[in-house]
């Protein structure tokens, strides 16, 4: 038996770990199970974890990491998501919030998980901040905040897709699969589109939306880089 081909693949399977070991982030979810995490009050079955997948199904409700890493307080941050979504879902990843019991989270923004739902703002979007805008026939662009006109969401039903968030100062950049969709830096006072005066810059967790009982989307990493 030829072992070179194995010592090669070990040998690539330990640089790869050491790699990810040298970037520095931290894997929030640990693939087994929700240690770590805290559903809301409001449908807390709308999330399971399944063969190493974070499975988000079911009634609103909202997933707030509580774990021991950085204290569940995170301000200047890389975070790495990989997420799915299927036909029709909507979901969405939230920075600078904390824990709360029911209803939409009430600070914090939001990066939106949309790649087909009738809501129009999609995947890449600073949720009613920066807008990533796929409009159907008759659909008026939403009001509030600024919105760039695409023809297609930058996810697609189906397929994994990389979401990187990073946050340093007032400025947050978004990028999904690569392709940078928001590049913004907040104003003094924070946003000024209505309804979003708890959407500013600060410190706080991190919190995963169930929108609806008709979305499903599949997370399968959640990783942070405190800066």
């Amino acid at each position: 038996m030829n072992k070179a081909p194995l010592l090669s693949l070990f040998a690539l399977a330990a640089s790869l770990s050491l790699a990810t070991a040298e970037e520095g982030f931290i894997e929030l979810f640990n693939g087994k199970n929700l240690d770590g995490w805290s559903p809301s009050a409001e449908a807390p079955e709308s999330f399971s974890v399944k063969d190493g997948i974070l499975i988000v199904k079911g009634g609103r409700s909202h997933l707030f990491y509580t774990g021991e890493a950085n204290g569940a307080n995170f301000k200047d941050f890389e975070l790495k998501v990989r997420a799915k979504t299927f036909a029709g879902a909507n979901s969405g990843v939230y920075f600078h919030t904390k824990p709360q019991p029911k209803n939409w989270p009430e600070t914090g923004y939001e990066c939106q998980v949309n790649s087909t739902h009738k809501d129009p703002k999609k995947t890449g979007s600073l949720y009613g901040v920066k807008n990533i805008v796929v409009l159907k026939e008759g659909q008026e662009a939403p009001k509030g905040g600024d919105s760039e006109v695409r023809k297609k969401a930058p996810s697609t039903d189906g397929e994994w897709f990389d979401y990187h968030i990073t946050v340093k100062g007032k400025h947050i950049v978004i990028k999904v699969n690569g392709e940078v969709t928001v590049d913004y830096t907040e104003p003094e006072g924070g946003p000024t589109s209505p309804g979003f005066s708890g959407r500013k810059i600060g410190e706080g967790t991190f919190g995963i939306q169930a929108h609806d009982p008709d979305s499903e989307v599949h997370y399968e990493r959640f990783a942070v880089k405190p800066l």
